[in-house]
């Protein structure tokens, strides 16, 4: 199924700014929100869905990306869904977005996911990595792996930084709920503000007996060999994103993304523009005037071009669906040939006597018999 515009999803337009955007996330999700429609399966792909949207508009640099490629910019895998297709959970969303409805509390009268308090989950870092592309892989889309240095779950203590068994208390200083309230004196009076606890970062939790293996973190330096399909007709400094394959979170947290930046090898004889390719003929005076068959350079293949008698300079040949892709699957760019006449630097005797000949002709065509042979010998001597 075709995935809706971000746009559409939360109901606010292109001009939309970051408040309004924020708002109309905070209505859907309210509205959409688990503990309101418990059950719910189409209720709660919505709420995912809206969760989704506000990732990449609320984000200046997604957003840009998004407006410039759509969803294809948003992922680089196929089947990896976006931002939220590599498995993130509700949980991992509240996490994540837990701030856009006044903090820990929960959502304006509603509890967290499942009605309990919302502690806070660290998020891996991303990780950005460079491919390079010829027209070939473009038109066609490609498959590309990576090795990856990047921080991976501890195995010994599965990610949950702590000694075997023990596991995690309660923080004493928040009572495990990630917050506390600080008192400030103003010269309006005492001010009362929550603020992420200083004892566990907001966890909730805190690790007595700490894993020997990863020090307590949850996260070792490791490698994974990760495959990305490259959709077909991406362009020069276009950021795909593929969510779960970044850096691991602490404790068991949400991982970041891997963003993939596109680099086009530039093609020996074609120039790219957008999803046309063009490529510049030079002609000789004998074939533009005579007309007959070239020669032309496609991405994959050559094919036979026929010039038409009395060919101008200037004149442009369109050879439909033999550009690149639209990268949102919107058709085929054309090649456009651009024709050019060699004109000879310097002459010989020859040459200048049948050039005079000509310029005495009024109106030469290939059909007078006169004339052709005329051309035929000028042209013996350029071919």
């Amino acid at each position: 199924m075709a995935k809706r515009d971000y746009y559409e999803v939360l109901e606010v337009t292109k001009d939309s700014t970051a408040d309004q955007i924020k708002k109309a996330y905070r209505k859907k999700a309210i509205q959409y929100h688990p503990d309101k429609n418990p059950g719910d399966k189409e209720a709660e792909e919505k709420f995912k869905e809206a969760a989704e949207a506000y990732d990449v508009l609320s984000n200046p640099e997604k957003r840009a990306r998004y407006d410039q490629f759509g969803h294809a910019g948003m992922s680089g895998a196929a089947g990896n869904g976006g931002p939220f297709g590599g498995g993130m959970s509700m949980d991992d969303i509240f996490s994540m977005f837990g701030d856009v409805f006044g903090g820990h509390g929960g959502f304006g009268g509603f509890g967290g996911f499942g009605g309990g308090q919302q502690q806070r989950r660290f998020r891996g870092s991303d990780l950005r990595v460079k491919v390079k592309l010829n027209l070939k892989e473009i038109s066609t889309g490609t498959e590309k792996k990576f090795k990856l240095k990047k921080y991976v779950a501890c195995n010994h203590c599965h990610g949950s930084g702590a000694e075997g068994n023990s596991g995690a208390e309660t923080c004493p200083t928040c009572k495990g709920n990630g917050s506390v309230i600080r008192n400030q004196q103003t010269i309006l009076g005492t001010m009362q503000t929550r603020v992420t606890c200083p004892t566990c970062s907001g966890e909730g939790k805190v690790i007595k007996n700490k894993c020997r293996g990863c020090g307590g973190d949850g996260v070792v330096q490791g490698e994974e060999v990760v495959s990305v399909n490259i959709p077909a007709g991406v362009a020069e400094g276009m950021q795909l994103s593929m969510g779960g394959k970044g850096n691991a979170g602490k404790h068991n947290g949400v991982p970041g993304d891997l963003l993939i930046q596109v680099q086009e090898e530039p093609h020996p004889e074609l120039i790219r523009d957008e999803n046309d390719l063009i490529y510049n003929l030079l002609l000789s005076f004998p074939v533009a005037a005579l007309g007959g068959t070239v020669e032309i350079p496609t991405i994959d293949s050559r094919v036979k071009v026929k010039i038409d008698p009395g060919t101008q300079p200037g004149k442009v040949l369109r050879l439909r669906s033999k550009g690149l892709p639209n990268v949102n699957g919107y058709g085929m760019g054309d090649l456009l040939v651009n024709i050019s006449i060699y004109v000879p630097e310097t002459l010989n005797k020859e040459e200048k006597s049948m050039l005079e000949k000509l310029e005495h002709v009024e109106n030469f065509k290939p059909s007078n018999a006169a004339k052709e042979k005329i051309f035929k010998k000028f042209r013996s001597l350029f071919d």
